[in-house]
């Protein structure tokens, strides 16, 4: 499955990419890929480095946050691709959640890029635009499922987390009090539920029928 090839793919140029206890062999080990592939809108901008856009996807800052993005993948991931499968045919839905998927990264770094063009020091890394895509996505698929945060037994439907999640990424980008990247969550989550509309509208008649 597409999914299983992204995690995997992401932890082993994650795990490479460590710029801090990294596990692997100074033979192995690639800690320059870490500067080469993160997001820097600066780079973007000014020298054309567009594949930062896709390969920051691919780097994460340490074990935790990479844990955090693949074990929502995980969760989420194969019901998208699943369904998109279901939809389009099983070569065409592999394909099509494979380009949604790395169309989200980039998305979701689109307003970072415009804010940040001038300033060489701003750079972001990892997952998490995208893996709100997909967390949307399956939102829009089927809204009432229940969505809970790891190790809180307590499910909300989705069409209920979905808005309070845009609206606390939206007040957290406009407060810039972390070191989180808010503003791509939040782009991330609107790609992931108008792309596959945009595919094919029907889902979008399917989402308003579960409310009938």
């Amino acid at each position: 499955m597409v999914t299983t090839f992204i995690i995997v793919i992401t932890c082993i140029i994650s795990i490479a990419a460590f710029k801090d206890q990294n596990p692997l062999p100074y033979s192995v080990a690639r800690p320059e890929w870490f500067d080469k592939f993160k997001f820097n809108a600066f780079m973007v901008w000014h020298k054309r480095d567009f594949h930062r856009l896709i390969s920051s996807g691919f780097v994460h800052g340490g074990w935790w946050h990479l844990a955090f993005n693949m074990l929502t993948l995980y969760f989420f991931g194969y019901y998208v691709e699943n369904v998109f499968k279901w939809v389009f045919g099983a070569v065409a839905g592999d394909v099509l959640f494979a380009v949604f998927y790395l169309l989200a990264i980039a998305i979701a770094s689109l307003s970072d890029l415009f804010k940040y063009r001038e300033q060489p020091y701003y750079s972001a890394i990892g997952a998490s635009g995208a893996v709100s895509a997909v967390i949307f996505a399956a939102i829009l698929f089927a809204p009432k499922m229940g969505i809970g945060l790891f190790f809180i037994p307590v499910h909300i439907p989705g069409f209920v987390f979905g808005p309070l999640y845009l609206l606390y990424c939206h007040y957290m980008a406009k407060k810039n009090i972390d070191n989180i990247g808010h503003s791509a969550h939040f782009w991330g989550a609107i790609f992931g539920f108008v792309f596959p509309i945009i595919l094919n509208p029907t889902f979008l008649k399917l989402f308003i029928n579960q409310f009938a």
